[in-house]
């Protein structure tokens, strides 16, 4: 019996391992079995996903069939009633033509009726030619009575106009005499009215006089004061002008398509802008910028009490210009002052104390038609100036 009992523990480790194994494989079997179940699915889906792009592709190219079909009934039905109508139109013709056919057997038939009546005819009008010249002669002399007839009736008519003329200038000049009469009444009131209101005024400007005497040794002084205040404001911006052109040559240099004339700073055209445009180049913007902030930094110094403006004038010279743009040089001229004055703006100069203002070919520097002159007269003038 304890025999037995060690036999059998003595076998259990035996059996073990094999049972490790044999689970193992089974496990291995269950993966490989799932491995290939999901590999199926997977392929199996993307089938039916295909079959199913297929099968929506058919039933799209279904539909189209279905449509294209439709429109072949349409067209065939189309087809059978222009065949039907085609039929009708050759029965109609048939008909016309077998009408035709008895008419013109009929029109035969009275071919020979023709020629007899053409022969009367014929004879009928001989007989017309022989009486025709009879007849122009008795037409001419009833024009002959029309035309006397007309003219004693046109004489008649001049007579009974003449009358009424007459009897109406009769009428016209005792109405004009009644109302001479009336209007001589009216001028006479009128100028003894006018007599008195002249007395009146008599009065009025002897006394106008007296006190015009004492306002006038007023106004003389207030002119005066008034003409010294001006030419004080006058020099005053004269000397700003002067520093403010100072400055710009000293910013812009000393060029020779950018001078001082007169009062004026004159930019030869070329210098901001390209031939026949109005949009500013990259070196003249670089020129308004600096002649920006030299007037910003002068501006600051002016007093208020001085109400200046810088006025920027466009100029061309003689050669025309017909652009949808611009039209003529009046245009290109004032879109380029206008140029001027916007950047001005970007760059802080108040609007209200800019003016801009074209005058085309029309205040030339030079007067002739070389290419130098042109160039000298093609130009942007600045000008500092009291508003």
């Amino acid at each position: 019996m304890a025999l037995s009992s060690r036999n059998r523990r003595s076998t259990i480790p035996d059996i073990w391992p094999g049972f490790v194994d044999a689970l193992a494989t089974l496990l291995m079997v269950i993966m490989f079995v799932l491995t290939v179940f999901v590999l199926g699915q997977f392929f199996l889906t993307d089938m039916l996903s295909s079959r199913d792009q297929s099968l929506a592709r058919l039933q799209s190219q279904l539909t189209q069939l279905s449509e294209l079909l439709a429109l072949e009934k349409q067209n065939s039905a189309d087809m059978r009633l222009s065949l039907s109508q085609l039929s009708d139109q050759l029965q109609e013709s048939t008909s016309e033509r077998d009408r035709l056919a008895l008419r013109l057997s009929e029109t035969e038939g009275r071919a020979g009726e023709a020629d007899r009546i053409a022969k009367e005819l014929a004879d009928a009008f001989q007989t017309i030619e022989a009486d025709r010249a009879t007849i122009e002669t008795k037409l001419a002399e009833v024009a002959s009575l029309q035309r006397q007839i007309e003219a004693m009736r046109a004489e008649r008519d001049k007579l009974a106009g003449d009358l009424a003329t007459k009897t109406g200038q009769t009428e016209k000049a005792t109405s004009e005499l009644v109302a001479a009469q009336a209007q001589v009444q009216l001028l006479n009131d009128q100028i003894a009215a006018l007599r008195q209101q002249m007395a009146r005024i008599e009065e009025a400007l002897a006394a106008s006089e007296a006190k015009s005497k004492e306002q006038n040794v007023q106004i003389v002084d207030l002119g005066r004061r008034l003409n010294l205040a001006l030419a004080g404001k006058v020099e005053e911006l004269a000397r700003y002008r002067s520093e403010f052109f100072g400055r710009l040559r000293d910013v812009l240099g000393n060029r020779s398509d950018i001078r001082v004339v007169g009062d004026r700073f004159v930019f030869q055209s070329e210098v901001l802008f390209p031939s026949g445009a109005a949009e500013m180049t990259g070196p003249g913007r670089e020129q308004i910028v600096r002649l920006a902030a030299t007037l910003r930094d002068l501006a600051a110094k002016i007093p208020d009490n001085i109400n200046w403006i810088l006025r920027v004038d466009g100029h061309t010279d003689i050669a025309p210009i017909a652009t949808a743009q611009f039209p003529s040089n009046w245009e290109l001229s004032t879109a380029r002052a206008t140029s001027v004055v916007k950047l001005l703006i970007e760059q802080g100069i108040p609007p209200e104390r800019l003016a801009a203002a074209g005058f085309g070919e029309f205040q030339p520097l030079e007067s002739g038609d070389t290419p130098a002159l042109r160039a000298r007269n093609r130009r942007i003038e600045l000008k500092l100036d009291q508003r």
